[in-house]
């Protein structure tokens, strides 16, 4: 999800610079643009030797085969699974055997759920097993199930104007998908707003791109004072059908069984591992993707992929024996599918050093062949990671895009810490998302090979520069 973020600042000195732009004093010293433009060009050749052991030499396909090894190992990684936290072990002693320095855990309390034996047969008006994904925090039926008509919404509008017709139904919810971000208040707000017209139960329509009978699960939010009610994802074939036989005048009905359960909250950990910087190993640029995943599939795609490109940095880095100014920081998170829990705990612990981290970065859209740099900062620190993103020339991937997110680096953004993340396939993305295919086979190791070269040159960079990226 997209945050506006805007910061006011007061008036500062500015400083005419040869190229005819202007850059606060305040944050770039008195260097000119066109000096530090010529200093990131220096990098023309590290950034090659980046791209060319990454794409072409001795790593290619090393972090696709990292991750299918972890993942076909492990299986999916749930927030307070077993899995999970094997696969935490498994990435703790890795990191340190690849060489990268301050391995490290960082305690964090993640929420414990787990959806138990689920099912939704339709009763009427023919007998129809359907496939379901229950929604990450639902509570479940009773034993029994629950067996009741359904009442077919396509909107949250149109569920207001029939609240006399939901009182004792499920409510089936058949939203057309729009974009990820607007259609996905449905699967988190669906069982809230059906609970409030006196709905036993919600199935929400897979927030989806495209679907072959998949249903995907997700994070949906209870709220205070409001019932809490059953809830899943049904697929979008079985919501849309649903749709058409209630514009047929026939009665559904369906039972409903999940037996989802939630747990105290247990441990865990965030994962770290460095490179510690050599003239200035206070300040950070901060590189991550989170390694729990959703209890379906292999978690491959999201963020297995995320995860290992990022780790994939540090080690090309480290592989051609660079050492930047600054700290180059892996962090691995945990329970980001619940909310960024773990990346909510790290910023609460770290936010006190804040002023020494110079980016943020968040590969959390898939690893597929990107356009370019999605980017959240200043004016000044853009024209930077313009010239950053044009030593990327070589695979013709050098465009900045605006609004950087990742629910994990959002934390930061939010409080004015310039935020990067990958602009991806989304389409391809939201195909697979959150679903039983979101395995191994949906990678491919040469995309994995540049993302990983992209994220390599532009944390180093940033990471070597002598100043930090200005916050104006």
């Amino acid at each position: 999800m997209k945050f506006l973020i805007f910061t006011f600042v007061g008036v500062v000195p500015l400083l005419s610079l040869g190229s005819g732009k202007a850059i606060h004093k305040n944050d770039i010293s008195p260097r000119t643009f066109r000096e530090i433009k010529e200093e990131i060009a220096s990098y023309e050749d590290v950034a090659k030797r980046i791209i060319d052991l990454a794409v072409y030499g001795r790593a290619q396909n090393r972090s696709y085969e990292r991750l299918a090894l972890l993942v076909d190992t492990v299986g999916p990684r749930l927030s307070g699974s077993k899995n999970l936290e094997k696969a935490i072990e498994i990435m703790y002693q890795n990191l340190q055997d690849d060489g990268l320095d301050n391995v490290h855990l960082e305690p964090v309390k993640i929420p414990h759920w787990e959806r138990g034996e689920e099912s939704a047969l339709m009763l009427a008006p023919r007998i129809h097993k359907m496939a379901i994904l229950g929604l990450g925090s639902s509570i479940g039926t009773p034993p029994e199930g629950i067996t009741a008509e359904v009442l077919v919404v396509t909107s949250f509008d149109e569920l207001q104007r029939r609240a006399s017709e939901a009182r004792g139904k499920i409510v089936v919810y058949n939203q057309p998908y729009i974009n990820y971000e607007m259609t996905v208040h449905y699967r988190v707000r669906g069982a809230v707003e059906a609970a409030k017209v006196g709905a036993l139960a919600s199935l929400i329509r897979s927030v989806a791109s495209f679907s072959i009978y998949s249903p995907h699960t997700g994070f949906q939010a209870y709220q205070d004072g409001v019932p809490q009610i059953p809830t899943a994802c049904i697929t979008v074939e079985d919501a849309e059908m649903m749709s058409r036989m209630a514009s047929h005048g026939n009665t559904i009905v369906i039972q409903l069984k999940m037996g989802a359960k939630t747990f105290p909250d247990t441990d865990s950990f965030n994962t770290v591992a460095e490179i510690t910087g050599s003239k200035y190993p206070e300040q950070v640029v901060l590189v991550s993707g989170h390694l729990d995943s959703w209890d379906v599939g292999q978690g491959a795609m999201d963020d297995g992929g995320g995860a290992f490109v990022s780790w994939e940095a540090l080690s090309l880095i480290k592989d051609l024996g660079l050492r930047p100014k600054r700290t180059l920081r892996l962090v691995l998170w945990t329970a980001e599918e619940q909310g960024g829990i773990g990346a909510s705990q790290y910023y609460q612990f770290h936010k006190g050093n804040i002023s020494n981290y110079s980016l943020v970065m968040e590969s959390d859209s898939g690893t597929f062949l990107p356009t370019g740099l999605e980017f959240t900062g200043s004016e000044n620190a853009r024209d930077i990671m313009e010239q950053v993103m044009s030593l990327l020339q070589p695979l013709n991937i050098t465009q900045v895009f605006s609004d950087a997110e990742g629910t994990d680096i959002n934390f930061w953004i939010q409080a004015g810490v310039p935020g990067a993340s990958l602009r991806e396939d989304l389409q391809k993305y939201f195909s697979f998302h959150h679903t039983h295919g979101d395995t191994v086979t949906v990678m491919d190791p040469k995309q994995m090979n540049i993302v990983s070269a992209i994220w390599a040159v532009v944390s180093y960079v940033v990471a070597d520069m002598e100043e930090m990226l200005p916050r104006s």
